[in-house]
Parts: C-alpha cells; sequence; structure tokens
C-alpha cells in the first residue's frame, strides 16, 4: 500500500534531521589539550589582560564583561572561577543558601564553609545561576573550586561516592552550556572523574607530590594547568615539562604576578 503524502513528509522530515546531525559537529565546546605553554591564574585586583598567556582563569562575578572581550579579542581562552563545594559570605548570592547546606570553616580560609554536596537538590539552583551567569559572560570553560569536601573536615558525613555523583553532576550541567569544565585538585578521584571532565587545575601537586595522579589528563590528550605557590620553580620547571604540565609560580593572593618556567 502506498504511504499517505503525511508519513512521507514525516519521513523526509526524519531522514533531514538525520542528516544535519551528521553534517554538525560532534561538540561545540573547548577542548584543552596538553601543553607547556604557561597559563594565567588571577582571582584578586583588575585582570591584566596584556599578559601573555593562552589561557586565562580568572574570577566569574569579578571579572568584567569589558576584560573578556579584551581577552577574547586577542584570541586568549578564558575560564569562569567559582567555587562549587564552599559558601562565601561575601558573595551576592550568599542568602540563597539555607543554614542546613553549611559546615565547618574551611582550613586556611576561616570566613569560608564547605557545603553538604549530597543536598544538589537545594544547592543546584544557586550553581546553575552561577554556570549561566559564567556563559553569559562569554566565559569558554568553568573553574569549580572546593570539589574534595569528601577529603576534608567538612562537618558532614561525606563520602567518596557522594563527591564522584557531585563532580560529575557539575560536569553534566557545564557541558549542557557548551561549557568547558575543569576539574580542581581531588587528586584521589581523578581516575574516575578524568572521562567526564575536559582539564584539570591543580594547585602544589609538585610540593605535595600528587602530580603522578594527574597524568590520566595527559594520556586522555586533555591539559594540566597547575600551580605552585612555594615550590622555587627550578624544583618544578624540568619536572613539568617532562610530564606536559602548564606550570607557573603564583604569590597567594592571586593577582596579576606570576612566574613562568620560560622566565616570564
Amino acid at each position: 500500500m502506498e504511504a499517505a503524502p503525511r508519513d512521507r513528509l514525516r519521513a523526509c522530515g526524519l531522514i533531514a534531521a538525520a542528516l544535519l546531525a551528521l553534517a554538525a559537529p560532534a561538540e561545540a565546546r573547548w577542548h584543552p589539550r596538553p601543553t607547556t605553554r604557561p597559563w594565567q591564574l588571577q582571582l584578586s585586583g583588575r585582570v591584566d589582560t596584556s599578559v601573555r598567556a593562552p589561557v586565562f582563569d580568572v574570577d566569574g562575578v569579578e571579572t568584567t564583561r569589558r576584560a573578556i572581550r579584551r581577552l577574547r579579542r586577542r584570541h586568549r581562552r578564558v575560564i569562569c572561577y567559582f567555587s562549587a563545594g564552599s559558601y562565601e559570605p561575601y558573595r551576592a548570592d550568599a542568602s540563597r543558601f539555607p543554614p542546613e547546606v553549611l559546615g565547618r570553616p574551611i582550613e586556611g580560609f576561616p570566613d569560608e564553609r564547605w557545603l553538604d554536596i549530597r543536598r544538589i537538590d537545594l544547592l543546584a539552583p544557586i550553581l546553575r545561576g552561577r554556570m549561566d551567569a559564567c556563559r553569559r559572560k562569554r566565559f569558554d570553560a568553568i573553574d569549580p573550586d572546593n570539589v574534595d569536601g569528601y577529603a576534608n573536615d567538612s562537618g558532614f558525613a561525606l563520602t567518596a561516592s557522594d563527591q564522584l555523583r557531585f563532580n560529575r553532576w557539575l560536569a553534566r550541567e557545564g557541558h549542557r552550556r557548551g561549557l568547558a569544565v575543569g576539574l580542581k585538585n581531588d587528586p584521589e578521584q581523578v581516575r574516575r572523574l578524568v572521562r567526564s571532565f575536559d582539564f584539570a587545575v591543580v594547585e602544589q601537586c609538585f610540593q605535595y607530590t600528587e602530580c603522578r595522579f594527574f597524568k590520566p589528563f595527559i594520556r586522555a590528550r586533555k591539559a594540566v594547568y597547575e600551580v605552585e605557590y612555594r615550590t622555587p620553580r627550578r624544583r618544578f620547571c624540568r619536572r613539568s615539562r617532562r610530564l606536559r604540565f602548564s606550570a607557573v609560580f603564583k604569590r597567594l593572593s592571586l593577582g596579576a604576578f606570576r612566574r613562568t618556567c620560560r622566565g616570564r
């Protein structure tokens, strides 16, 4: 029996959609590849857009749209920093965090408190709002910080499974917005998370002899952006090149100052 005209039109439409899907690129987001070129991490002060770095990791709220436009015109990739696993009382959305998700202070940062990451139902609207703001500002990626509460004295009985669930949720939400997503530290869970994340942002892995944990990112052809605060460059530059990490030396204030393995 000959198909009805409406059925033929529906079939043609399905075939056309399939062809368009095949022709479209698989993913539009940025995929940072391993590199030894020095990056820039600046979370305080006015962003110095003149720094010669292909990648900038800057505060998602404090960095102006104008600064981001200037960096993008210079073909820089820009990463949006925000804390995903801790409460910061000075943020504009701080009042949105319900008291039951606030845990103990973070060591070294008494104003910040760990979050109960098991309560994604309560945290999701706030964190989605932060990711939406990163997308509106035209960032290329996000750097959600403090995603290892399970390994710290958070005030909650967090497990490794709780952390994996939360971190994977962050990665999915970022990807839905077309943003690359970086895994911040959390060395013990790298092997189980490397497939979900696009790159790693690592602090002091040479000082604490943890760099080996992040090799899976390099093997997966994903960048590792590393920063040291105390280890002299002469002690980590050669090793960072061998590992194919992008490593820099910064002061803890995280202003524009940096020292690279290339002497700048």
